[in-house]
């Protein structure tokens, strides 16, 4: 079974070992995120989510805030792992900020009832299909990269850095640059325990 998509997804893994280059230009990044955040899909074609690139030093800046937030909580004789781990982020070219505008979210709430629980749930939803997207489309142009959630640690803190509206509620970070290492051998669970199909000929 060839074909490009697939193989596109099978480049797409947590890379940890980046560097601070990229292998395509700060203007080809902003263009697939932009891409992505066209045609992403989202529940009433809301378009909630929100994405924030840093770059160079706003990058550095970003990696500072959540080692100064987790020195807060993390013992000191116990953080030499939490900082090489740290490191290993804030060594990358650069980082995306996954958001949900929670004032859209909110709207449609109050203009759909029968909906309203479900649309939080929704937008989690678009907002992973979009992380996956700009993820793989990295991966295609040879950038690796991860997603972590170090989010309530560091929201209040990064809106304030960034005058990031009150609204949007952070999702994820995604740090990415070339990569020095591969990801490695992955473990696919068989098939057999995951899918199960009914009525086929």
């Amino acid at each position: 079974m060839e074909n490009k998509y697939y193989e596109a997804m099978k480049k797409r893994r947590s890379i940890y070992a980046l560097s601070k280059e990229s292998t395509i230009s700060d203007e080809q990044i902003r263009k697939i995120v932009e891409y992505s955040l066209d045609y992403t899909p989202s529940a009433f074609n809301s378009q909630s989510s929100r994405v924030v690139i840093l770059l160079g030093e706003e990058h550095d800046k970003l990696w500072n805030i959540t080692e100064k937030s987790l020195r807060q909580i993390v013992p000191e004789d116990q953080f030499g792992p939490t900082k090489d781990k740290l490191d290993s982020f804030g060594n990358a070219y650069g980082t995306l900020l996954f958001f949900e505008d929670y004032e859209i979210i909110e709207d449609l709430q109050s203009s759909f009832e029968t909906y309203k629980d479900n649309f939080p749930i929704w937008s989690h939803q678009s907002s992973g299909m979009l992380q996956y997207n700009i993820w793989t489309s990295l991966a295609v142009e040879g950038l690796g990269a991860s997603l972590q959630h170090y989010n309530e640690l560091i929201e209040q803190e990064v809106k304030k850095e960034w005058s990031i509206p009150s609204k949007w509620k952070i999702i994820g970070q995604m740090p990415f640059g070339k990569p020095i290492e591969g990801a490695g051998d992955k473990e696919i669970l068989g098939a057999d325990k995951k899918l199960k199909v009914f009525g086929s000929k």
